[in-house]
């Protein structure tokens, strides 16, 4: 396969993830997240993607899982997490936290302010940014 029809079909693939992605963000409630930039990590087939996310006054995720480790921090408000196999807890404005690949997770704002943080993944190359999963059996 010559070079042009390789960017060519890793470009359609990567419009697929984004708009799976998106497809995840708008089947949650109050979720949206909007990409800052992605780039090349040293890591061999994986990348580092920047997001703005915003929880919404009542908003929640749905739990899904990430291609990667998440690394957020929590500019303004405060957030619910729920994480698989933790108990859950509120991360507020000037807290962080990290979420290892594939550990499915929710988030949800129980706040009357919308809740900002700064996420960055690093995560497989080609992947969605995240996918749907399952609630954890209680």
């Amino acid at each position: 396969m010559n070079q042009v029809k390789k960017q060519l079909l890793l470009s359609a693939f990567a419009a697929l993830g984004l708009c799976f992605a998106s497809a995840v963000s708008a089947q949650s409630t109050g979720l949206t997240r909007t990409l800052v930039t992605k780039a090349d990590v040293s890591v061999p087939g994986r990348e580092a993607v920047i997001a703005r996310v915003e929880v919404a006054p009542g908003g929640v995720s749905g739990w899904h899982t990430h291609p990667g480790d998440e690394i957020s921090y929590v500019n303004e408000g405060e957030t619910e997490l729920m994480v698989a196999g933790q108990a859950t807890r509120v991360v507020k404005a000037g807290e962080g936290f990290v979420i290892p690949a594939g550990v499915a997770h929710n988030a949800r704002n129980a706040g009357t302010v919308a809740a900002k943080l700064t996420g960055v993944y690093v995560v497989e190359k080609g992947q969605p940014l995240a996918s749907p999963a399952a609630p954890p059996a209680k």
